[in-house]
């Protein structure tokens, strides 16, 4: 069985990922609600109920929440990578756990974490460094070398020049234009991106 931890709009999109990739069954996991989402079982979520046989992928956007509930399951995480994903084939890693959606790029030597989201249409040039529970938002562009810290959030339409480091928990404005390194826990938005 195939647990989706996470029945809103994120998990629709995994499910149908795997629905893509012939992974069934599957059903939805969540805590506060259950029942059915089309034919997809809800089904309430109960630590104690997961099977180690079980494998899942938690659909969940915010990313200190993903992390969380991670580090408290002890469970097989799978990886779901879109058919329509264009993803190297020789030198690019994708960890456990992560999502990557349709029309998605990621050219060599690229290393992704594990429990990323990298959404639809986003482009992750080659050598970039995408640590554990980063969020990449549709269309965001990674030029070479990029290197994002655990947990960072990069907003929909967002570019990052080549060899930037991009801190922890750092938060990245949608349309963001970013041309220098951007600190832990820092936000910046805009043209050039500015902490605010």
């Amino acid at each position: 069985m195939y647990l989706i931890f996470g029945a809103g709009g994120h998990g629709h999109v995994v499910s149908e990922i795997l629905d893509l990739l012939k992974l069934h069954p599957f059903v939805f996991v969540e805590e506060r609600k259950f029942g059915k989402w089309g034919n997809i079982d809800i089904i309430k979520f109960n630590p104690s109920d997961v099977n180690e046989n079980d494998m899942a992928i938690i659909a969940i956007g915010e990313n200190s929440k993903r992390k969380r509930l991670s580090e408290s399951l002890s469970i097989k995480y799978i990886t779901a990578v879109h058919p329509r994903a264009i993803v190297s084939q020789k030198s690019v890693l994708i960890g456990y756990g992560t999502v990557v959606m349709a029309g998605v790029i990621i050219n060599p030597q690229a290393k992704i974490g594990n429990h990323v989201i990298i959404n639809t249409a986003a482009v992750i040039e080659h050598e970039c460094v995408i640590d554990d529970y980063v969020s990449i938002s549709p269309n965001v562009t990674l030029c070479g070398n990029v290197n994002v810290g655990q947990g960072a959030q990069i907003g929909a339409g967002a570019i990052v020049i080549q060899n930037i480091k991009i801190g922890k928990w750092a938060i990245i404005g949608a349309g963001s234009i970013v041309i220098k390194d951007v600190l832990d826990y820092e936000k910046v938005v805009g043209n050039p991106a500015k902490a605010i």
